[in-house]
């Protein structure tokens, strides 16, 4: 089965994780701080904090903030879960934007449309990798969050994607383009907060009993000072030894990420019946995370490909239909049109040329036997197995049968 996610781990990630296992130190320490400075300085931020998950990572945003109870947070409702569970946690609400067909991204535009008085902050994301366009969302004036899980290599006009608005947040868990199994991180523009961020993730802790040990700045090193209650998001010295090796590999990685996506656009270009992700513009740079197209038969495709060995996702959901956040009914067109036709076909750097071509051609194949033909699927469920039965094949080729007969006649008829 192919995957339509995954990863890369080499020979590099396996040699310096049993290094950190053989230093018998595997929680936060040193190879952490390393893992900081080198992406800090490869993306280019003024600061970065590795976290347990990008999950967290969006928590601690939210609280670094420090908005009233009840405050109103603008986000797109495509997106993942945890950007509207991070705003609930903190006893904010979340309020739903649309987003744009094409980018699948949130505007202005239709910031505009839901903006109030109650408007404490915005959450942008970077879906699929592709920037935002966040020069006219600063203009608000809000705090802006930076959602760049998706987009940990992009840029807007020479600008690290997360680096940009007041906050913003990365994930490294088992899929993404820097991928360690579970990680998150955050970066700041200010350095008070940095530091509040710091000392947030450790439960709350500016200075440990070992840092004052360390220091010698404590007669009693055992006492530690709590600054604020919080809850831990230490990340690891293995998760960080791994986040190491996959950084050295970025050009490595991401040169295959951006070889398939462009593979799919040429190979998928003539398909008349599925829309195509967007290029980022010439001034930005895009992640190539997930490749997301569009079709109407974006169910019966999905089966079919999975007939095929081709395993395909809807990652994404329009949190507006999820009761639990209060927002069942409101219309956001473009987000709904998504949620029914989008599907994420397979991209990441473990795939091969041939299995993208085969691929590609599997997609050929589905619209040019089954598009605008009458089409049967019996599913018979049993235990564990899914059984997938087409009918359309014997059709379509009567159907080729009967046109080469026409044109057979035509031709003797001329002749």
């Amino acid at each position: 089965m192919i995957s339509v996610f995954g990863s890369d781990i080499g020979d590099e990630e396996k040699r310096l994780v049993a290094e950190c296992l053989d230093s018998q130190w595997i929680g936060c320490g040193k190879v952490v701080d390393s893992f900081e400075l080198e992406f800090q300085s490869a993306v280019g931020l003024k600061n970065f904090l590795m976290v347990d998950s990008g999950s967290n990572a969006l928590y601690l945003a939210i609280k670094l903030l420090e908005l009233p109870i009840g405050s109103e947070v603008i986000l797109p409702a495509l997106t993942w879960i945890s950007c509207a569970n991070a705003i609930m946690l903190a006893g904010l609400k979340p309020v739903f934007a649309d987003v744009d067909l094409n980018t699948m991204n949130i505007t202005a535009e239709t910031i505009s449309r839901v903006i109030t008085k109650k408007s404490r902050a915005i959450m942008v994301v970077h879906f699929a990798g592709l920037p935002v366009d966040i020069e006219p969302i600063l203009e608000f004036g809000l705090p802006i969050i930076e959602d760049a899980a998706h987009a940990p290599y992009s840029k807007v006009n020479g600008k690290a994607c997360g680096g940009i608005g007041d906050i913003g947040i990365y994930s490294f868990d088992a899929v993404k383009n820097l991928a360690v199994g579970e990680g998150g991180g955050i970066t700041t523009k200010d350095q008070s907060s940095a530091d509040r961020a710091r000392a947030l993730r450790y439960c709350g802790i500016k200075k440990s009993g070992f840092d004052n040990v360390t220091t010698g700045k404590n007669v009693n090193w055992w006492e530690y000072e709590l600054s604020e209650p919080f809850i831990k998001m230490l990340p690891t010295n293995i998760s960080a030894s791994i986040g190491l090796a996959q950084l050295r590999r970025r050009d490595e990685l991401q040169e295959k990420r951006e070889k398939f996506w462009g593979l799919y656009q040429v190979g998928l270009q003539e398909v008349s019946d599925i829309s195509l992700p967007l290029e980022a513009r010439r001034s930005d740079k895009h992640s190539y995370f997930t490749y997301v197209i569009r079709t109407s038969r974006r169910t019966e495709l999905a089966k079919y490909l999975l007939g095929e060995g081709v395993y395909t996702t809807l990652r994404y959901h329009a949190l507006n239909n999820y009761k639990d956040f209060g927002q069942v009914g409101i219309k956001l067109s473009a987000t709904q049109v998504i949620e029914d036709t989008a599907l994420s076909i397979p991209l990441h750097p473990r795939l091969t040329e041939s299995e993208v071509a085969y691929i590609i051609d599997r997609i050929k194949t589905f619209f040019k036997r089954f598009a605008g033909l009458l089409y049967k699927e019996l599913v018979l469920w049993n235990g564990d197995l899914y059984f997938y039965y087409f009918v359309l094949d014997i059709v379509y080729q009567i159907v080729q049968l009967q046109v080469n007969i026409h044109v057979g006649y035509a031709v003797i008829e001329l002749v």
